[in-house]
């Protein structure tokens, strides 16, 4: 079974851990990794033969245009991560609608291929923020993969389909393809494990992950997200003076992630996330689900 390969492209600094500390406006005065970061990303899935989709911040794009040159022409998908990585429950709607159109047309200059898939900064599409759903819809948006089936302070619908599904409102249909969780049963209580990627990959023991994500596989027959950072690859990055808790977030076991990707690289199978929902060239057979939601609007 084919998993979906996620790679959500930003710099260090840009993460929504350090955002109370640096400010939006002050990004170009940082020493960006993002270049080599992303390059050294595309090495490692040529390595092991895979493609990917790498959901590339618009600030990035407009910046660093060879970065999304490369990814392009390494065969892999390109897709909007949205311009300035701001949390979509905080944004009014017509400022969200300019962040993403924004992105949108900057990847598809440059790439001059149709931009299908979205996900949003820190997962930020909530129920305090399903708005975004139709603006996304309008933009001409096939998927997202926005949604973490959760409990977490900045993000997360608890309770969510935590498998792909199209979710129906008012102005068409759009395909989410959720952050993936283990679900087990503990003490009596059905328990959601979130082991996607990114921080949970790093805290969490390599054999882990693969053994949950394997039993997704196997037990429940459905594909996988993997994701991952570019700075995630980088233990050498500045470190930015911040709260115990955010450092704590983004620096933990840095050292060790790029050995834990490619474990999982050379376990599992993986394709673009286009692919595995049959959007591009595959059958999608693997990952197709009858589950049609009527999400309300809020």
């Amino acid at each position: 079974m084919k998993n979906a390969l996620t790679i959500d492209v930003e710099d260090y600094f840009q993460v929504t851990a350090f955002e109370g500390v640096v400010k939006r406006q002050d990004w170009v005065v940082y020493p960006s990794r993002v270049e080599n970061n992303t390059r050294r990303v595309l090495d490692l899935l040529d390595e092991f033969s895979l493609s990917g989709t790498f959901f590339i911040l618009g600030w990035v794009a407009e910046h660093y245009p060879g970065v999304v040159q490369a990814i392009a022409n390494g065969g892999h998908e390109v897709a909007c991560h949205g311009y300035g990585h701001e949390l979509i429950y905080n944004l009014e709607p017509h400022v969200f609608r300019a962040d993403v159109r924004r992105c949108k047309a900057l990847l598809e200059d440059l790439t001059g291929v149709p931009v299908l898939g979205y996900r949003a900064p820190s997962y930020s599409i909530t129920n305090n923020s399903m708005w975004a759903l139709d603006i996304l819809i309008e933009e001409g948006f096939v998927y997202d993969s926005s949604i973490f089936p959760i409990v977490h302070d900045n993000y997360g619908i608890p309770g969510s389909h935590r498998f792909p599904y199209d979710i129906v409102r008012p102005g068409g249909t759009i395909r989410e393809f959720p952050l993936t969780t283990l679900a087990v049963n503990f003490a009596g209580r059905r328990i959601v494990l979130p082991i996607a990627g990114g921080g949970y990959l790093r805290l969490l023991p390599a054999g882990v992950v693969l053994w949950g994500m394997r039993s997704v596989n196997t037990a429940e027959k459905q594909p996988v997200v993997l994701y991952f950072h570019p700075w995630e690859l980088d233990p050498d990055q500045p470190r930015i003076k911040a709260r115990l808790r955010s450092r704590f977030r983004h620096y933990l076991n840095l050292d060790t992630t790029e050995e834990k990707v490619r474990s999982l690289l050379g376990e599992l199978r993986f394709d673009t996330m286009a692919r595995v929902l049959g959007l591009d060239g595959g059958n999608g057979d693997e990952s197709r689900s009858a589950t049609r939601l009527e999400v309300p609007l809020p």
